[in-house]
């Protein structure tokens, strides 16, 4: 049974419309992490923390959490292997003593800026191939929407 959604005579399959977004992403994600391994030694993982650490100084670990819908012990140790790597660096946190306050070091801020680089140069490129300017930016305001109401619902944020 094919199942679609219809707002002003159009017609969505939502199934696969939600097997293309996640196909999409699977494969942008991938060919994006091969990218930064290959020219900075990370991961797309990696540079997403290391991103918004940079955008968000003094970002606790259970922001990041919320922030990539992951759970806590989880980045929690994601964040260990960033530290270890002397890219991030953890201090008290003088309002609560039970979390630190994340910062990126000097390495961590000059690998975050390089690999942004590389990561914006590529996924240019690969939308290129497939959009126009025009395409990209109702894509982009679609999924920024989407965004916006999943994260006001807290809808799908891992438990505990």
């Amino acid at each position: 049974m094919e199942y679609t959604w219809s707002e002003n005579a159009a017609a969505v399959d939502l199934p696969g419309f939600f097997a293309d977004l996640v196909r999409c992403e699977t494969r942008l994600y991938n060919d994006l992490n091969d990218r930064l391994r290959e020219a900075h030694g990370i991961v797309t993982s990696q540079f997403e923390f290391l991103r918004h650490l940079r955008d968000h100084p003094g970002a606790r670990v259970a922001d990041l959490a919320t922030e990539f819908a992951i759970g806590i012990g989880a980045t929690s140790k994601a964040v260990d292997r960033l530290e270890k790597r002397g890219w991030v660096v953890r201090q008290p946190n003088p309002a609560d003593r039970r979390s630190s306050l994340l910062s990126l070091t000097d390495a961590g801020m000059e690998l975050t800026d390089a690999a942004e680089t590389t990561f914006t140069a590529r996924l240019g490129e690969l939308l290129a191939d497939s959009f126009a300017t025009s395409s990209v930016a109702a894509a982009a305001q679609a999924l920024a929407e989407l965004r916006s109401v999943l994260e006001r619902d807290r809808t799908g944020m891992p438990m505990g």
